[in-house]
């Protein structure tokens, strides 16, 4: 059997440990995906009148579903990928990764499938996500077939990256609850970006916080595509960050799994 064949072969067999594994504890998964739904519920229902008319769109509440499920749609992906951390770091501590690295089996299919896993997880919450909004009033006329390729290429790349930085925390993490705090902040940079509010609306003081991180660029891009407005040069700057987190996130997680353990 080729090299190739041999890390297919386990890379598929560690994805199927880890949908298996996800299906039969699903609170993790569900509380992950909740979030997002009931801050898009909060933010439309119970804010959406003041909200649209602060960011221009008067009494209509519709124009307000518009602008913020994209913003939300990335918020899905950054607190899905939080489950990775904390399954890695379950293998870490109770030894499985140990195991893992003694047994006969290709070294990175143990990180493949946790990505590849994960990625499916936020594609489905995604789907999730978008369901809701659409079921509350968002609508997308203005992207075609184009558009809509594009804006689902961008959040599974962005998925991608968060991923691959997740799986990173849950190496380093000592336990299950270290890495889920570790990897709070995928949850915390999408509050402080554009997601609720454009960046303009906000003091001068924040606004290269918001600005200068990886979740603005992307939920401006998603909006570009989805709904028409201006992209400029947030597409480069969105798929600069994502291919920069992959490929830290990456070599990151190599590292630590190959660090031989003390």
């Amino acid at each position: 059997m080729s090299a190739l064949s041999l890390a297919v072969r386990d890379s598929s067999t560690m994805l199927r440990r880890n949908l298996l594994h996800a299906r039969r504890y699903p609170s993790l998964t569900l509380n992950l995906l909740l979030t997002p739904v009931m801050l898009l519920l909060l933010f439309v229902y119970i804010f959406g009148d003041v909200m649209s008319a602060g960011i221009g769109g008067g009494s209509d509440r519709s124009e307000y579903i518009a602008y913020i499920v994209p913003g939300i749609l990335m918020m899905t992906i950054g607190g899905t990928t939080i489950g990775s951390a904390v399954s890695v770091a379950t293998d870490m501590n109770e030894g499985l990764i140990a195991r893992f690295r003694t047994m006969a089996i290709h070294r990175g299919s143990v990180l493949i499938g946790h990505v590849v896993g994960s990625v499916l997880q936020c594609i489905a919450g995604v789907v999730l996500v978008g369901a809701v909004a659409v079921a509350i009033g968002f609508r997308s006329t203005d992207a075609k077939a184009l558009e809509w390729l594009a804006a689902f290429g961008l959040l599974t790349l962005f998925a991608l990256a968060l991923t691959w930085i997740a799986v990173g925390m849950g190496l380093i993490s000592p336990n299950a609850e270290a890495a889920g705090n570790n990897a709070l902040p995928l949850i915390f940079l999408p509050l402080i970006s554009s997601t609720f509010v454009p960046v303009d609306a906000m003091p001068g003081w924040f606004r290269p916080i918001a600005e200068y991180q990886p979740f603005t660029p992307a939920i401006e891009t998603l909006r570009g595509l989805l709904l028409g407005t201006e992209i400029g040069n947030n597409g480069w700057i969105a798929i600069a960050w994502c291919i920069g987190l992959t490929v830290l996130g990456y070599r990151w997680s190599t590292a630590s799994f190959n660090r031989d353990p003390k």
